[in-house]
């Protein structure tokens, strides 16, 4: 079901220059002149902003930015973090299609996909934040040490994206077909995932490293 839209939520995006990457084009190559020293983390799809918010104060020596297309959800996540907004937090009301527009070759530490949209027709298959195309993009931005973590309550887009990684040549290093058996203080937990672990649901996560396409073999 989509969100009705919040028709302040433009205005709200306008007004907030402290977090708000408006033209986000001009900061490839450029992101270090924000991090410093700070590890740089993507979140791609970042919905209505608990995970952004959450890991952001969590990770104070990460640099935090969230791309979320959807200009309600932005709206909505700049409202929730006008008390609590740090300079390690960033957002880019953005279509993440054009992630390799804002993000230079190996400036990247960590992806994060959290919940993304399953887009479960077969017609929408290019439509998800896993196809073959997004998966080539991320490769580029992130550095070799780089890493993409994905959290699902979807066990269809969990068992494609297993095979879409391994069919581009990435390297699986961890994998979890229930994520909330045990307990992990270091990851946030949203009003979103803490709703399906209510109902007893599984949470799926797995985490890949890039594997370079003309690394020697």
């Amino acid at each position: 079901m989509r969100m009705r839209k919040k028709h302040w939520a433009k205005d709200m995006i306008a007004q907030r220059t402290d977090c708000v990457i408006a033209n986000p084009e001009e900061m490839k190559g450029r992101w270090k002149l924000l991090a410093g020293d700070k590890e740089i983390r993507v979140e791609i799809g970042s919905g209505k902003g608990d995970y952004w918010i959450g890991m952001s104060h969590l990770y104070p020596d990460c640099l935090w930015i969230a791309v979320e297309k959807d200009e309600s959800c932005v709206g909505i996540t700049l409202k929730k973090s006008l008390d609590c907004t740090s300079d390690n937090m960033k957002i880019i009301n953005g279509d993440a299609a054009e992630i390799g527009n804002w993000f230079e070759d190996n400036e990247i530490d960590v992806i994060h996909l959290n919940f993304s949209d399953p887009w479960p027709k077969k017609r929408q298959t290019k439509r998800r934040l896993t196809y073959g195309t997004f998966l080539d993009s991320y490769r580029r931005i992130l550095k070799d040490t780089g890493k993409v973590i994905m959290k699902t309550d979807n066990s269809q887009l969990f068992e494609y994206s297993l095979v879409s990684f391994d069919a581009a040549d990435w390297q699986l290093l961890e994998v979890s077909v229930n994520w909330r058996e045990k307990e992990h203080p270091e990851d946030t937990i949203t009003e979103y995932e803490a709703n399906f672990m209510a109902l007893g649901q599984p949470i799926y996560r797995a985490v890949w490293r890039p594997v370079r396409k003309d690394a020697a073999v």
